[in-house]
């Protein structure tokens, strides 16, 4: 139905020039740049070197890879790099693509693709048209119509959320900018508008709970109430009301360091791209009170802690979401100490497996188990997903504390996890109490079922905190305590009450835009459950702090910006 609708918008009249241009307001990266000048294409996590061929000839390694060509992203990155070789290769890219595609072929005729595209084309048309002849300049009006016009037909095609919000943005766009396009204008910010209505809920959270994915939205809708501002149009409310209800709960999810916490499927975000985003917003104020899109916030000093208190995405929404129920990751100043493994979509099909599990962010599991469990052979979404998912918030005059519990264990062992944080005033300390216990009836004859399984030799379950790569850790002489060196300076110290064995393993950092997952590791506490409740206690607190000279050439950058 695409490719009908797009090769039916190639009758269409076209657009012969601009009406007004929004102020572009996509970040590139000037490495990234430089690179696909240079023949070296990274997209989904491969890389395709082949300098001197034309980006659309190239052997595809993945649908994924695909998609990204024809999103034209990349645009960013060559406007980066500003030179007469990056003029070069947008234009000869962007007219070979009108070439072999323009026509209403090959696979770049989605609805969010062909957004994405529009905002990219109109965004750098300066870098696109600047020196070129009629003939081309042509041929780009032409095509902008088409896409346009396919996109007027097909945004309802698009799912709802993330996609659906990037074609209308492309619509607003497009229609603002192009000469016998403004009848797109009103319809599509209406269908914008009724999206972040049913889309952005009370908490400024969409369905998937994915920070980033989130932070892309916020980025689009901004640009839309941005270009529909300067156009002198009055930006629906409901578009103005999703970007104040997000704002907040983005500064929430920002870790000390500036980047988003990784749950979920998402990354940190492009760097700068968050600040940005909650800049132009015009939005000010601190963070969300309470749950950010089902996330807990701890914050003291130079350290933030960031807790999954909330059961994961269910039905359509959880095709990438994660079992990381009660999973925290910690951050120092700038340097990341505890994280998650994060998304390994771009890795494969194994990688993305492994890194939905439990056992991949740093929190609790029964070994073998996910507090939430994958569907079948081929099924994407979550199953068996907790059902009791509490918090308990409080804050004085020594720190903040959270208590939070899932009852993910509960079907299978009769076990409900309970997880209890403290952050000290000063944040140099966090002190842990990680119970698993059978406290009802039901829960207990569960419980007595799974022992007798196990041959009354105890429930095994292990404790993981997952290291970012850049963090040293080294187990002590009598092995009751492992040193985390971080790259600042600062040292910080792990302890627990002995009531488990502490091992250092290897562990891995999955991160998008990387050809392989980073060597990593990971401090891992294992035990059994022998009776209805366990216990293990643990602290981890700062023994070092950065040393004095490398504070003072670090001090500006430890501190993310005021927005």
């Amino acid at each position: 139905m695409n490719i009908l609708h797009a090769r039916l918008s190639t009758l269409a009249r076209p657009a012969t020039a601009f009406t007004s241009q929004p102020e572009p307001r996509s970040i590139g990266s000037f490495a990234r740049g430089r690179q696909l000048i240079g023949g070296n294409f990274l997209f989904a996590g491969a890389l395709v070197e082949a300098s001197g061929t034309d980006i659309w000839d190239l052997s595809m390694p993945s649908v994924a890879f695909e998609q990204a060509l024809h999103g034209f992203t990349w645009l960013d990155d060559l406007a980066a790099v500003g030179d007469g070789a990056a003029r070069i290769h947008a234009q000869g890219w962007t007219m070979a693509w009108i070439a072999h595609f323009g026509r209403g072929r090959g696979p770049g005729w989605t609805p969010n693709l062909t957004g994405r595209r529009l905002i990219r084309w109109i965004n750098h048309a300066i870098l696109l048209l600047n020196g070129q002849q009629k003939q081309a300049s042509q041929a780009y009006f032409r095509s902008l119509a088409q896409q346009t016009n396919f996109l007027s037909r097909r945004w309802r095609s698009a799912a709802p959320g993330l996609p659906r919000i990037e074609a209308l943005t492309g619509l607003i766009y497009a229609g603002l900018s192009l000469t016998g396009m403004e009848r797109h204008v009103a319809p599509a910010a209406k269908a914008l508008a009724r999206d972040c209505r049913r889309q952005i809920d009370d908490q400024g959270g969409i369905p998937t709970r994915n920070p980033e994915e989130l932070l892309e939205v916020f980025t689009l809708l901004n640009w839309a109430a941005a270009a529909l501002s300067g156009a002198g149009r009055m930006t629906p409310a409901d578009i103005v009301g999703a970007i104040e209800r997000i704002a907040p709960t983005l500064r929430t999810l920002r870790h000390s360091d500036g980047g988003l916490a990784r749950f979920h499927g998402g990354g940190r975000g492009a760097e700068g791209r968050l600040d940005q985003a909650l800049a132009s917003s015009g939005v000010r104020g601190g963070g969300r009170a309470g749950l950010a899109m089902g996330y807990a916030r701890l914050s003291d000093g130079r350290s933030s802690v960031i807790v999954d208190a909330s059961a994961p995405p269910s039905g359509a929404a959880s095709v990438a979401a994660h079992a990381s129920t009660l999973a925290f990751e910690l951050t120092s100043g700038r340097r990341p100490v505890i994280v998650s493994c994060g998304s390994g979509a771009s890795f494969g099909a194994d990688w993305r497996r492994a890194g939905r599990a439990t056992q991949s962010h740093s929190t609790l599991s029964i070994d073998g188990y996910s507090s939430s469990r994958l569907g079948g052979v081929g099924q994407e979404t979550l199953v068996e997903i907790p059902d009791d998912v509490g918090l308990e918030h409080s804050a004085g005059p020594g720190g903040q504390s959270l208590t939070a519990w899932h009852n993910g264990y509960a079907v299978t062992h009769g076990l409900v996890h309970a997880r209890r944080l403290d952050l000290s005033a000063d944040g140099r300390s966090l002190v842990g109490e990680d119970t698993l216990g059978a406290f009802t009836a039901p829960q207990r004859q569960a419980f007595d079922a799974a022992m007798d399984r196990a041959r009354l030799a105890g429930i095994p379950y292990s404790l993981r905190f997952h290291l970012h790569p850049d963090v040293d850790a080294a187990i002590d002489m009598g092995g009751s305590a492992i040193s985390l060196a971080l790259r600042s300076g600062e040292i910080w110290v792990f302890r627990h009450d002995g009531h488990a064995e502490l091992r250092l393993e290897p562990s891995v950092y999955l991160e998008s835009g990387r050809l392989k997952p980073r060597a990593a590791r990971q401090i891992v506490l294992s035990a059994r459950v022998l009776d209805y409740a366990a216990q293990i206690n643990w602290t981890l607190a700062k023994a070092q702090d950065t040393p004095q000279g490398v504070r003072d050439l670090v001090q500006d950058d430890d501190t993310p910006g005021s927005d």
